[in-house]
């Protein structure tokens, strides 16, 4: 948007060396998530995980054409073109952001209880004397 009011080429250049190391996270984040898929068949079958996981590749494949299209054309990518995908991957990522806070604060994903916590700590503790 700054570069849109202001021409300045250097913000251009910016927002794509940002959108590439954004692509970057965005794939270790999805290597994490796929550990917790793979590894919970409590998560696999939830409908909000599938949710959280699709807009997200969407939002990837997304920023990945946008990131090319800036690098192969340069600013002239940027308006109207990049602003409207960005535009779109804000919208996706908050319907995720959304799918993801269901996973952990309506079906406890990832979120250790504090009566199943106490209880493993008190398996695992040695009285001495």
């Amino acid at each position: 948007m700054v570069y849109w009011q202001t021409n300045n080429v250097a913000w251009a250049n910016a927002a794509t060396w940002l959108i590439g190391a954004g692509i970057v996270v965005a794939v270790l984040a999805a290597l994490a998530g796929l550990t917790d898929v793979f590894g919970e068949p409590r998560i696999r079958a939830l409908n909000d995980a599938w949710w959280h996981a699709g807009g997200n590749v969407i939002v990837v494949l997304i920023e990945l054409y946008n990131w090319y299209a800036r690098y192969e054309q340069g600013t002239a990518a940027v308006v109207p073109k990049g602003l409207i995908l960005s535009l779109i991957v804000v919208v996706i990522l908050i319907f995720t952001g959304w799918k993801g806070w269901e996973m952990v604060y309506r079906h406890r994903v990832g979120v250790a209880d504090e009566a199943a916590t106490a209880d493993g700590l008190a398996g695992t503790q040695r009285r001495v004397g």
